[in-house]
């Protein structure tokens, strides 16, 4: 009688947590932005999260309404801008569906401005721009990693050095 009880209890509970679970947004990748303007909502990332210089990488984009709804078609433009000038640009293209996936080579490294522009959205005249920042790998990212690894793995040396003959002691006692 406790096992059916407590069957029940867990159907019921399962059921009243089912209601609360409605649609779940990923958080975004390290390297990515999004901004809403004029109605629709705009999501930039790159994959990888850091990009290398000198190798390809994609730039993937989303286009949406300020419901989280992806738009059927677009008309997009990017540009590209180091140190405010602009050094480099894709030609505007129409994209069906709601996803736009590039591949790019970062040249430099640093901080990049992306500029998207969308044109003849629905609503709204003129174009859209959208502007996000955008960071690749520079040999300096590198060392910041190794750096924070060999601490690491000294704390844990250290504190295996200290810890462990004490817990030997102990089990030799036992």
């Amino acid at each position: 009688m406790t096992n059916l009880r407590s069957v029940i209890i867990m159907f019921v509970l399962v059921l009243g947590i089912v209601p609360l679970l409605s649609d779940a947004y990923a958080h975004s990748m390290f390297n990515s932005a999004e901004e809403f303007l004029g109605g629709y909502r705009v999501q930039v990332a790159t994959l990888p999260e850091f990009p290398q210089i000198g190798e390809k990488s994609q730039i993937l984009f989303r286009v949406g309404d300020t419901s989280f709804n992806e738009v059927d078609h677009f008309t997009m433009g990017i540009r590209f801008f180091y140190n405010d000038q602009q050094v480099d640009a894709v030609n505007p293209e129409l994209h069906k569906g709601g996803h736009y996936t590039m591949d790019y080579i970062w040249k430099k490294p640093g901080n990049h401005v992306v500029k998207v522009d969308l044109y003849d959205m629905k609503g709204e005249p003129g174009v859209l721009t959208y502007t996000f920042n955008m960071s690749t790998q520079s040999p300096f990212g590198y060392i910041f990693i190794i750096a924070i690894t060999i601490g690491a793995l000294s704390l844990g040396i250290v504190v295996v050095y200290i810890y462990l003959p004490k817990l030997l002691r102990f089990k030799v006692k036992s």
